[in-house]
């Protein structure tokens, strides 16, 4: 039991370092307001997280994460996070914000917060999502792993090559076939080429 109780101390926790668990006066309140609907406004999803028991370490390593796949991570009162996202397609999750949570808002991608969220919480069982909210909607905690599955943007265009290019080739095949299918296709182009030559 000692042994337990030693760790605990030696191991800060995450909470404690918190933006919430610091007095924040009246201007620093708005500032952190303005910065949060800046990025409300213009994010892709959004992932409220319960992160109470999460180390600093495992915290430092999830904000570097984030950086650098483009998800926006704060820990923030949930009044001032409602605040925030009034007015923004988040606004819907306004009620489910109860608890000391982490918010994950992704920037570029719309799964990027869903994969960082996923990928963190195999190895911390203390990491759970809440609230999922993505175009407006509200969805459960259960819709991380869905977001999680959305492609990349370069997988995206990786498949949106193939669609776009996928018409032009079963054209192609076609006419050939056609071609094939009147008599050749080679042989009007090597008569066709012969006849200048012997004029």
């Amino acid at each position: 039991m000692d042994a337990v109780q030693d760790r605990e101390r030696q191991e800060p926790q995450a909470e404690s370092i918190s933006e919430e668990c610091m007095a924040l006066n009246l201007s620093q309140k708005q500032e952190v307001v303005a910065e949060l609907a800046d990025v409300a406004a213009k994010a892709h999803s959004l992932v409220a997280v319960e992160y109470a028991g999460t180390t600093v370490t495992q915290m430092t390593a999830m904000r570097k994460k984030a950086r650098e796949t483009g998800v926006y991570l704060k820990v923030v009162k949930n009044t001032l996070a409602v605040r925030a996202i009034a007015g923004t397609e988040f606004e819907v999750v306004q009620d489910k914000l109860v608890g000391p949570l982490l918010y994950a808002f992704s920037t570029e991608e719309p799964g990027a917060a869903g994969r960082l969220i996923k990928e963190f919480a195999k190895g911390n069982d203390k990491l759970q999502p809440k609230v999922v909210s993505v175009g407006g909607q509200l969805y459960p905690a259960s819709h991380v792993e869905v977001l999680a599955s959305l492609p990349t943007r370069d997988q995206a265009l990786a498949m949106l090559a193939r669609v776009l290019a996928e018409p032009a080739s079963m054209f192609a095949r076609a006419v050939k076939a056609v071609a094939d299918k009147q008599g050749g296709g080679e042989a009007p182009a090597e008569a066709a080429a012969e006849a200048p030559a012997e004029a």
